[in-house]
């Protein structure tokens, strides 16, 4: 059965500020391009994240689809935003590649019914597709200038259950629990924090290993509260940073 998703709706305005207050400068969020081609450009990266990836999930994919990239890059990437390919986005830090996203979200079995957490929010990109597939994402970002850009974004969109703060993502208040965990940025283990903010049932995926050895790991809390890990592909995501 086909899977249709409606496309997030847009308000007619043509750009964000370039800045706010405290001076973080913001990329013009164009959207002047032809309906048509905006429409092209996703299906061919749906397109090829599914020959990449091997996914069937059409959910998943129509999420991946949906979701205007090109308002998560720097202007100057742009071109390459329907590419699938990470890119810089400042501040050292990167946008990630689409078909990992799509294999990461995959590993977490997302339902509508979850409240997930992603630590490393960078750009919102991700944040935006997975808000298509659960009822609510909490995301935490180190750098306050990210910050702000990803939620000029995504208030951009209308994404309203998704909420971006500034902060340390591996610092979880101890009574917050959630369905799924998300860490976008790598570490040579998975913080106890972050197992601790599991629900029961709960999933989190991450990257594990040094800065050039990646493996996205997979920890899932069992109702009998036993953790079971399992490896998956290999990948390279920038170092998990504690603290602001």
């Amino acid at each position: 059965m086909l899977l249709v998703v409606a496309l997030p709706r847009v308000p007619p305005m043509t750009t964000v500020p370039h800045s706010d207050p405290r001076g973080f400068a913001i990329p013009a969020l164009s959207l002047s391009r032809p309906r048509a081609t905006k429409a092209a450009d996703a299906a061919r990266l749906r397109a090829a994240v599914e020959k990449r990836t091997g996914l069937t999930d059409q959910r998943l994919l129509a999420a991946i689809e949906c979701t205007p990239r090109e308002l998560f890059v720097p202007e100057e990437q742009r071109q390459h935003a329907y590419e699938d390919v990470a890119l810089p986005i400042g501040l050292e830090q990167t946008i990630s590649q689409p078909s990992m996203v799509a294999l990461m979200l995959a590993e977490l079995q997302c339902s509508p019914q979850h409240e997930l957490l992603e630590v490393g929010t960078g750009s919102g990109y991700a944040a935006a597709v997975v808000s298509n597939l659960v009822s609510r994402v909490y995301g935490v970002e180190r750098h306050a200038e990210l910050a702000y850009r990803s939620r000029a974004v995504l208030a951009r969109l209308g994404l309203t259950n998704v909420t971006i703060e500034h902060g340390d993502g591996t610092r979880i208040g101890a009574e917050r629990r959630f369905d799924r965990i998300l860490v976008s940025a790598a570490a040579t283990a998975v913080p106890s924090q972050l197992v601790a903010a599991l629900a029961p049932g709960g999933r989190l995926v991450m990257p594990v290993g040094t800065s050039d050895r990646q493996t996205l790991l997979r920890v899932e809390l069992g109702h009998d509260g036993i953790l079971r890990e399992q490896l998956g592909v290999p990948c390279i995501f920038v170092p998990l940073v504690e603290g602001q």
